[in-house]
């Protein structure tokens, strides 16, 4: 079993310069078979409210580890997710179960990224890149990869938990975890240099 591990390439105030990198380092990639997800933290009612109106497909959940300890049924839904069509807008029932997240998993690339970046930017958020492919490079010792090649966007969060707010958006590019030979770090390099960035932080790990 394998891990892969990311490294961020690029920082930024301005969130639609951070995708515009990352869709960079897409283009380096195979994306036949590419999907994207996108997860953002919802402190607010309104914040709700307009994550609700601008993406009605997504699905809302909480993480409220002790709230679920006390009550296992989870008669609100929200530790399983529940649907934008489902979900309560009374503002006194949000108000008790905030923060909210909400997703959106497993979407075509290119559908709801730049409306998400458009809204959710200024949250806590994250949009990844998966199922696609880093190319084979001989020439510096780097073999293709279809498991572990993802792109991540952070929104002012520090590490890929989103467990941290930090102001600013970060671009990562994962690659296989092979740490202890210098591998995953060369393949990073060589990665952000083709769109022309490097690894400007330390690895950050599953």
């Amino acid at each position: 079993m394998s891990n892969d591990v990311a490294y961020p390439v690029f920082r930024t105030p301005d969130p639609a310069l951070a995708l515009r990198v990352a869709r960079q380092l897409l283009g380096v990639g195979d994306l036949e078979d590419a999907k994207v997800d996108v997860d953002v933290e919802l402190p607010r009612v309104e914040d709700v409210l307009l994550i609700l109106r601008t993406m009605p497909d997504a699905w809302f959940r909480k993480e409220d580890v002790d709230d679920w300890v006390r009550d296992e049924s989870d008669p609100t839904g929200l530790h399983a997710g529940v649907h934008g069509s489902q979900l309560s807008v009374d503002a006194a029932f949000l108000t008790t179960h905030l923060p909210l997240w909400a997703s959106m998993l497993d979407q075509p690339v290119g559908s709801i990224v730049d409306t998400f970046t458009a809204v959710a930017s200024t949250y806590m958020a994250e949009i990844r890149w998966y199922f696609f492919g880093w190319p084979e490079v001989p020439e510096h010792g780097l073999y293709a990869d279809y498991k572990h090649a993802e792109v991540t966007v952070l929104f002012n969060a520090a590490t890929r938990e989103m467990d941290e707010w930090s102001d600013g958006h970060t671009v990562l590019v994962h690659v296989r975890d092979r740490s202890n030979n210098g591998y995953s770090e060369r393949h990073a390099s060589w990665l952000a240099k083709q769109v022309g960035q490097t690894v400007i932080g330390p690895p950050q790990f599953c």
